[in-house]
């Protein structure tokens, strides 16, 4: 928008800042819808979806009178405005903003129905899908049970008749399977924009086991029909080889006749084609032969222990008798037709075509050579070579013959008939020339021989090779399609994982438990994936070399399962990690606590911390807690501590809204989390689940006052404030409890006795420790307000002293005891009280006017003068310390919380009447306190554990003696002076109050020390301390300096100690004894002569003393660093600067100044509390007035001047001195110029 246009209409301003949250709150809106995918099929994630819509819907309805408001604005600064362009601009921005409006709108129903309609279509599916899955498991069990097939024709035709029947409840279930996928087609179609992977991955998995089923009927039914034919065909060929047979048989028989008889050549030759024809007849039977013994013996399988079988049996065997007669008759013949016929030549052929044939035959097997890497092609190996063998025992009887004629006929025939065979060369001998031929015939049938027995012994080799590879290779293959299958098992899983961002919160536990579960199941899977890499590591090169296909699928199962491993580790990673940032026990509900430009951040050790983007800067405390914390200085004018405190923590509790918080919700809660071990320290997780657990169910009954996020967020804010300002991200669990139960809504005494159960022991009694680790963790809630001095300090010694003499000195008091004491308001805990008394009268409206501001009704307290008849204060004018004329400050006053009753009037009225009647001289002898005062912490002895010791070490590992500190040291002066600036507050004020004028403006006490140390010591005014800070600058410098001295002390004794160490081991050396050990080392042994066990003892005696220092020197070093944390803590406060606040007229302190005042005026009230008045405070309820005394103002200069002398120097010590002898004079100056006022 134009800068003119913002500058003639201002009030554009907000309506575009408005304007444009409302519309990056909806364009956020739409894109959460549209990124918004759910599982397509599953039931529970649609319907969580559909509620998260509902919510979104609910939560843009909420949001409509934001809209309409927004549109009235518009309305109105158009009307208001007579800029054209400001009316066009405003006109444009509301059209387009109810445009996105109604379109956000319109995307919430849509994507609402479109849920609706998904989920009613993923249930028709799963249906379908469920049904669909009940027929393949029938149809599994159907094909698991079908048996083998019978090759008979019962059992055939009852198989065949059993298929046909399961083949037609297939066709039935075919519309099951078809439902599904046409409901699982709709899913994919209309929801393609959402996750619609398990749909498709289970659509696939019915359909690929679908097919597969049909695929085996096919299969089945082919091989019934194949077996039937067969069984058909058998017989009927049985019966033409058996009579084809026959004929053969006749046919050799009269060739076997014909070959014994005396034939010439042509009748030879004429045999010899008769044999060819039949041998022909015999080769093209042979596969026909073989085929029916296949056959038979299957048949014989079917039909085995029937008498069908013994016959089929004899048949068979008749066959192969028969047929192996004939071949052995057609070999005969074939002997005698070479025999006759030019008998030495044709066996000498004969061999060589033997020889020529063995040959071939050992190339082939060669060929065959190596053995394949994958099982089909060492089947197709072994398949081959089977065929191979069977040529070779087809074979074998030709070979034996040759063999056996080439034996007979050499031993047989006469050298003459050799000479005849081989007539060449004619030079040779008759002799000679047959012994030639005997021996080329000889040497051919031992080569027949031998080439016969090494052919078939390669064949048994490689038969050995081919079964031994068959049966690796088949025990690699099923551990292969185990781990496969169990893979696509697994990927199945996998592949139903939803994105883990689109998992709601709820559920990150649960899906985490079932991926560890589950990685707990496949842990046997990598068993069998390293069984796998054993079985193929044992196929090497030079044995059998894996084919392509099996490497590939060995290495593509070593990538699932990689992958699996991986998918599930980061699977699990990311559960984890959204578990931790969203969980139940995260702190990611917690981001929503801030708002821009602030981002809220964690810390390693889980502490939040909050980042401002705009000056890039970074706090420990929450924007809203600093807020609160600027808020609370607002309070500080508020003239009493007591008060000033409870106001405070008023503020902080309904801010925290432990207001709403009862006791017993707050144990319910701290019950549930088993916070029982009060020592135990807790982290900020369990910090974080306990105040979610409370806030959770104050959320439940005050909806609309309980911010979640928010309040946990300040809670754990504030309780790390006080008890854990290092921000080690632990407190003690004894700390929470106290923190949250004094600020819970109880009543007082039920808080008092929860807190003394907490450190009370079994028996119920408690002892000083305890009770000092109470009072300490009560003690730090005003601490961190900056209020801890007013309240004794952070010193809890004197008032656990306090209450154990008020139990008579007793070892331990019970819990009556303990609440018996903290009814008088012990000053360490008076704040409680107070705090219970401005929250009751908070609503209190009482029917009076208070005579200062004439507000009427006072609402809150009501303070009525004891002094004066009918004179009533509001808390407001009271605890500015406003006064009217004619009444004093230190008048005693009644303070209700409650309204009055008639019978309190008439009281206070005759107490008014007889405060009429008694003098100073009275409320001298009769003060009275409203609280119980402790010892000053100058006052007494130590504890047995001293304080500064109960924050270092737990109960179980404190030191079993405690090193007793000086009551001089730097914490003790400090809330010495601290306290004593306090009590200079309070009479200062009453006197300033009493004896200056409204108009007159002077400096605090602390201006008043300096002018007096200046004009008695007759000294520069450069010289002395200018302000309390520099006083205490020059007390940190001196005690710095005391200690740094101490240190060197003790390092300087160190040193002599190890010299004098040294000069003793040298001695000893000198002495030819054996060598010293290290002083821890030493160990007492039986002294050689007096002066070793006077050197012994003396070296013992150093090594504990040295010990004792470096423990004291440790003990000094921690005391130095928690002094500097306070002695900064003090500088902050007193270093404020300080500002003069006029209210009616009279002069207050600075903020800084009324962090450090006492409650000296406070306490000297009387409380009503419920209307009713304390009956035990009788007549001396009224305020102590100022001691009477009849010293002069001559006296008091000359106690002044006593008190401060020129002769004292520039220590820290003399100025606590002056300040002391200063407040001592101060009260007598006062009580003086107040009775000379009386007496006038």
């Amino acid at each position: 928008m134009p800068s003119s246009v913002l500058l003639e209409v201002p009030a554009l301003a907000d309506f575009n800042k408005a304007w444009a949250e409302l519309t990056d709150w909806l364009s956020r809106l739409d894109r959460d819808i549209e990124s918004q995918r759910v599982l397509v099929g599953d039931l529970d994630d649609i319907n969580d979806m559909i509620i998260k819509q509902k919510a979104i819907l609910q939560d843009l309805e909420q949001r409509r009178p934001q809209l309409d408001e927004l549109i009235t604005a518009a309305q109105n600064l158009k009307n208001k405005t007579s800029n054209q362009e400001a009316r066009t601009i405003i006109t444009d921005r509301i059209e387009k903003i109810q445009s996105q409006w109604d379109e956000v709108h319109g995307h919430l129903q849509s994507r609402g129905q479109q849920l609706h309609e998904m989920l009613k279509d993923s249930t028709q599916w799963l249906e379908a899908k469920q049904e669909a899955e009940q027929v393949l498991e029938q149809a599994k069990a159907k094909l698991e049970s079908w048996k083998e097939i019978s090759y008979t024709v019962e059992a055939l035709k009852k198989q065949n008749t059993e298929l046909k029947q399961f083949a037609k409840e297939i066709r039935q279930w075919q519309i099951n399977v078809d439902v599904a996928n046409d409901m699982a087609l709709k899913l994919l179609r209309d929801y393609s924009a959402d996750d619609t992977r398990k749909v498709k991955l289970m659509t696939d998995n019915i359909n690929a086991t679908w097919t597969a089923i049909n695929r085996r009927v096919c299969e089945r039914e082919a091989a019934l029909e194949s077996a039937l034919r067969m069984l058909q065909q058998f017989y009927l060929d049985l019966e033409k080889f058996l009579t084809w047979l026959t004929e053969a048989e006749t046919t050799a028989n009269v060739l076997q006749d014909a070959t014994h008889k005396e034939k010439d050549a042509k009748m030879a030759r004429e045999l010899m084609k008769q044999w060819q024809e039949l041998q022909a007849e015999i080769d093209a039977h042979t596969d026909i032969f073989h085929s029916l013994d296949e056959n038979g013996q299957k048949i014989l399988r079917s039909l085995e222990g029937s008498e069908d079988a013994a016959l089929l049996q004899r048949r068979l065997d008749n066959m192969n008798l028969r047929w192996s007669d004939l071949r052995k008759k057609s070999l005969n013949i074939r002997s005698h037709l070479e025999a006759s016929t030019d008998q030495w030549k044709r066996l000498h052929l004969s061999l060589q075509e033997l020889l020529a044939w063995l040959q071939l035959k050992e190339d082939e097997l060669k060929q065959q050579a190596p053995i394949g890497g994958d099982l089909p092609t060492v089947q197709k190996q072994n398949d081959i070579h089977r065929t191979f063998k069977r040529e070779l025992k087809t074979k074998e009887p030709v070979i034996r013959s040759a063999l056996e004629t080439v034996r007979i006929l050499l031993a047989e025939q006469p050298v003459e008939g050799l000479e005849k065979l081989y007539p060449e060369p004619r030079e040779l001998p008759p002799e000679e020339r047959a012994h030639n031929v005997t021996k080329l015939l000889q040497r051919q049938a031992d080569e027949v021989r031998t080439e016969w027995d090494k052919l078939n012994q390669q064949s048994a080799d490689w038969q050995k090779k081919i079964d031994d590879a068959l049966e690796r290779l088949q025990a690699l293959q099923e551990a292969m399609d185990e781990v496969d299958l169990k893979l696509r098992q697994a990927e199945v899983f996998k592949g139903s994982w939803q994105p883990v961002g689109d998992l709601l919160i709820d559920s990150l536990q649960d899906h985490l438990e079932k991926v560890k579960v589950y990685r707990a199941e496949i842990v046997p899977l990598k068993e069998k994936v390293h069984h796998v890499n054993e079985l193929s590591h044992r196929f090497t090169p030079s044995d059998i070399q894996l084919s392509q296909y099996n490497l590939s699928c060995v290495e593509d199962l070593n990538t699932r399962w990689k992958v699996l491993q991986v998918a599930i580790d980061e699977r699990i990673r990311q559960l984890q990690e959204a578990h931790r940032d969203f969980g139940p026990t995260s702190q990611h509900f917690l981001t929503t606590s801030v708002q821009g430009p602030w981002e809220r951040a964690i810390s390693p050790n889980k502490v939040p911390y909050y980042i401002n983007h705009e000056t890039q800067t970074t706090c420990w405390d929450h924007p809203k807690m600093t807020e609160l914390y600027q808020s609370l200085a607002d309070l500080n004018n508020v003239r009493f501590s007591a008060y000033r405190t409870a106001m405070k923590l008023r503020r902080l509790q309904k801010a925290l809204c432990l207001d709403l918080l009862s006791l017993s919700a707050a144990c319910d809660a701290l019950d549930q989390h088993n916070l029982k071990q009060n020592d135990q320290p807790m982290d900020i997780l369990q910090i974080i689940n306990c105040l979610t657990t409370i806030y959770d169910r104050l959320e439940q009954e005050h909806n609309n006052l309980v911010n979640v996020p928010l309040c946990v967020d300040m809670c754990l804010n504030w309780l790390l404030n006080v008890y854990d300002t290092g921000r080690t991200g632990r407190i003690r669990v004894l700390s929470f409890k106290t923190g949250v139960v004094s600020l819970c809504k109880a009543h007082l005494e039920d808080k008092y006795r929860y807190l003394f159960k907490q450190v009370a022991s079994s028996t119920g009694f408690c002892d000083q420790r305890r009770l000092g680790l109470l009072l300490h963790d009560s003690i730090q809630i005003p601490r961190q307000l900056g209020e801890v001095a007013s309240f004794g300090g952070s010193n809890i010694e004197p008032s656990v002293r306090s209450c154990f003499q008020f139990a008579n000195n007793k070892p331990e008091i019970e819990a009556a005891l303990f609440l018996d004491w903290m009814r008088l308001e012990p000053q360490s805990m008076v704040w409680l009280p107070v705090l219970h008394r401005v929250a009751a009268a908070e609503t209190a409206k009482h029917q009076a006017k208070c005579n200062i501001c004439k507000e009427c009704p006072i609402i809150g307290f009501r303070y009525r003068s004891l002094k004066h008849f009918n004179y009533d204060i509001c808390q407001s004018c009271f605890f500015s310390g406003r006064v009217a004329k004619g009444h004093k400050m230190h008048y005693p006053m009644v303070e209700y919380c409650t309204p009055t009753t008639s019978g309190e009037d008439v009281r206070d009225f005759a107490k008014v009447l007889k405060n009429k009647f008694r003098t100073k001289r009275y409320f001298a002898k009769h003060p009275r306190m409203g609280y119980l005062p402790v010892q000053t912490v100058l006052e007494g002895d130590n504890m047995e554990t001293p304080v500064t010791l109960i924050n270092f070490w737990p109960v179980d590992s404190a030191p079993a003696s405690s090193p007793q500190l000086s009551h001089d040291d730097t914490h003790s002066r400090i809330e010495h002076y601290a306290s004593r600036l306090a009590e200079m507050e309070n009479t200062n004020g009453s006197y300033l109050n009493d004896s200056i004028s409204p108009n007159e403006s002077i400096d605090d006490e602390h201006l008043l020390i300096q002018h007096y140390c200046q004009s008695l010591n007759q000294e520069s005014p450069l010289s002395q301390p200018r302000s309390p800070a520099q006083i205490l600058i020059s007390l940190e410098s001196e005690e710095r300096g005391e200690l740094e001295r101490i240190l060197a002390d003790l390092e300087e004794e160190n040193r002599n100690l190890q010299a004098e160490y040294d000069h003793l081991k040298q001695q000893h050396d000198r002495k030819g004894l054996s060598p010293l050990p290290s002083p821890p080392e030493m160990m007492p042994v039986s002294p050689q002569s007096p002066r070793d066990a006077e050197l012994i003892a003396e070296a013992k005696l150093l090594r504990q003393h040295k010990g004792r220092l470096e423990a004291r020197m440790q003990i000094l070093e921690d005391h130095n660093k928690q002094l500097e944390s306070q002695l900064h803590r003090l500088r902050q406060l007193l270093e404020q600067p300080q500002a003069d606040a006029k209210v009616n007229g009279t002069t207050l302190s600075s903020p800084s100044a009324s962090l450090q005042r006492s409650d000296s005026s406070q306490p000297m009230l009387l409380r009503v509390v419920g209307s009713q008045t304390s009956e035990t405070m009788g007549e001396d309820e009224l305020l102590s007035p100022p001691q009477d005394t009849s010293t002069g103002l001559e006296e008091v200069m000359e106690q002044l001047n006593n008190s401060f002398p020129s002769s004292r120097g520039h220590n820290v010590g003399s100025l606590f001195h002056m300040a002391d002898d200063l407040g001592r004079a101060m009260e007598t100056l006062v009580t003086v110029m107040t009775d000379d006022k009386v007496l006038e």
